[in-house]
């Protein structure tokens, strides 16, 4: 089963949507997550945040998103290897609306070409919610 990832004003893939996250396919996640690293790669995170999730854009405004991942992605200089090592699913209880329900986490490890970065693989962890259209869209990219 594939799954429908919008992100961005650019469409990165047209798959079907599945209704819960224990029928998602890990390889698909896997997949749509590699998307939204190649974007970061590529510095389209304003596009990123503008297909995120309503309570991630609400968290932290466009201008602040692009500044935190070009000031941490920056100096570790290109990807030379990367990854996946595990995708979690978890259920959030929350009354916020926009920040409950399910999500999908794909964690990658990473080296980059800047030599300090090469001493230890970076983690890179690309996360996804189900929100209410069923739609899984971004919610999270974390670097450490």
């Amino acid at each position: 089963m594939r799954i429908k990832l919008l992100l961005g004003l650019s469409l990165l893939a047209a798959w079907l949507v599945p209704a819960t996250a224990q029928e998602v396919e890990a390889s698909d996640m896997v997949r749509g997550g590699m998307q939204v690293i190649q974007m970061v790669d590529q510095g389209k995170t304003g596009e990123l945040w503008d297909g995120a999730t309503a309570a991630t854009k609400k968290q932290v405004a466009r201008g602040e998103f692009m500044t935190q991942i070009s000031k941490a992605r920056g100096p570790l200089g290109a990807p030379v290897q990367r990854t996946w090592v595990a995708v979690n699913r978890q259920v959030v209880a929350d009354s916020n609306a926009d920040v409950a329900g399910q999500y999908v986490s794909i964690e990658y490890e990473t080296r980059f070409t800047n030599a300090a970065a090469n001493r230890n693989s970076m983690r890179e962890l690309v996360s996804f919610h189900l929100d209410g259209d069923k739609v899984w869209r971004f919610s999270g990219y974390l670097l450490r």
